[in-house]
């Protein structure tokens, strides 16, 4: 795969509490990075504008705002997503949340990624939280129930990708946080990879913030991310 395609499947988390520090780190990573998530931290600091002048500035923008909510406010918090210019969009996977968001896409071209189960989480912590299945089998059941409510992807562990593209084949993106290039500090995540290795088990896109948000180097981090994903790909 040749490095500006690779470059496409890497997404910087912009994890950051505030505008100026985001806009200071994409002006770092310059052309190393051509896709961006915003999510809640840095949403409620500002950038949703943020996201709006990337995706005019030709950069991807994935707005991770995991909705979920009661299907007439989905619908609608959608729809207002779908005029941001945003590429990707999540929202959780519960059947009723994924079916009002898909109905509100119209002929946008925003892509709905469901959220499966936090990479955060474990066996243990779902037991606790009151689910009677594991991870691997929650993931499955709530990615066949995507697929028929007609959601273009998933957020997923890249220890599920494997088994979720042998079940949905090709049509279906893949899209996996929790990715730590080798060495790195796991922090809060519990269901990690590195690069490489997740592209080669059927990812399409991965999440990767603090490895290169908080290197030395960020653009370095970033373009060795990038080689490793065109080497496995």
């Amino acid at each position: 795969m040749s490095v500006s395609n690779a470059r496409d499947r890497l997404i910087v988390a912009l994890d950051l509490p505030d505008v100026a520090e985001a806009e200071a780190m994409v002006d770092r990573l310059g052309d190393s990075v051509s896709f961006y998530k915003i999510g809640l931290e840095l949403v409620y600091g500002g950038g949703l504008p943020l996201a709006q002048k990337l995706a005019k500035a030709g950069k991807k923008v994935f707005l991770d705002l995991k909705f979920h909510d009661i299907p007439n406010t989905v619908a609608r918090a959608t729809a207002q997503v779908a005029d941001l210019g945003a590429t990707f969009l999540t929202i959780h996977a519960y059947p009723q949340t994924m079916k009002a968001a898909r109905s509100a896409l119209g002929s946008s071209p925003l892509k709905l990624l469901a959220v499966t189960v936090m990479t955060s989480y474990d066996d243990k912590d779902l037991a606790e939280a009151g689910y009677g299945l594991g991870a691997a089998d929650l993931v499955a059941r709530r990615a066949r129930q995507a697929k028929d409510a007609g959601v273009q992807g998933l957020i997923l562990s890249a220890e599920e990708a494997a088994a979720m593209r042998a079940m949905l084949g090709p049509g279906m993106l893949l899209v996996t946080p929790g990715i730590r290039p080798t060495g790195a500090d796991v922090a809060d995540q519990k269901r990690v990879m590195t690069p490489g290795r997740a592209i080669a088990v059927g990812a399409d896109h991965l999440v990767i913030g603090r490895p290169v948000t908080q290197a030395a180097d960020p653009k370095a981090a970033a373009d060795a991310i990038v080689a490793e994903i065109a080497a496995a790909s």
